[in-house]
């Protein structure tokens, strides 16, 4: 019993947080991608040792699995926030967009673009449960943008006889290319002007984002 305890107590550090740990995780994998972190480089993240790691959060790929959920509570929280905020569509968009920029650009470091697609998309081939969580953020985008537009549809910011979906894959492909371009190496001003070139195709030419 007295053995039990003790090797318990070598296991985790008291201070252990899994919310902390994951996000240090997601930025491990969000830094060198999937294949290019092995669990030393987590383990270092974190301060746990491998067995707390797989206690924790299973093998790599059920640890990957679990940032990627993390990542994805937290852009979502902003994206939906966008989505039900019944603004104008054009603000709407730059709204996501703006969020998803600020995401994409740390406070500090080199900008690192979305973690899903700079992580995700490589794996995606060879890695059905990667490959689904994939398509399910895809899909979950593309059902929010498409209810945005919708919204403004009815409101008659758009024609009634646009193509609601067709419009919310540009928004959605928008979004895609900013977090590449992100990575690439583009600024955060010229990403900008791209997202608010597509929001005046999608919206129609207007007053920019946020004008009276």
């Amino acid at each position: 019993m007295v053995q039990k305890q003790e090797a318990k107590r070598r296991g985790r550090p008291r201070s252990y947080d899994p919310e902390q740990a994951l996000q240090q995780i997601m930025e491990a994998f969000w830094k060198t991608g999937y294949s290019g972190t092995s669990l030393d480089d987590l383990s270092a993240a974190t301060g746990l040792n491998r067995p707390s790691l797989y206690a924790a959060f299973g093998d790599k790929r059920e640890i990957y699995l679990k940032a990627l959920a993390h990542y994805r509570r937290l852009a979502s929280g902003p994206i939906s926030e966008a989505f039900s905020s019944n603004a104008p569509l054009r603000d709407a968009l730059m709204q996501v967009y703006r969020a998803s920029l600020s995401l994409y650009f740390p406070p500090e470091g080199i900008p690192r673009g979305c973690f899903v697609i700079g992580t995700a998309t490589t794996e995606a081939v060879e890695e059905p449960e990667i490959r689904e969580a994939l398509m399910q953020g895809l899909r979950s985008l593309d059902a929010g943008f498409t209810a945005c537009i919708g919204a403004a549809q009815r409101r008659g910011e758009i024609p009634e006889d646009a193509d609601a979906a067709a419009l919310a894959a540009l928004a959605s492909a928008t979004l895609y290319s900013l977090a590449i371009r992100a990575r690439a190496g583009a600024s955060r001003e010229e990403l900008e002007t791209l997202a608010q070139g597509a929001t005046n195709v999608i919206c129609g030419p207007g007053a920019p984002a946020g004008t009276p």
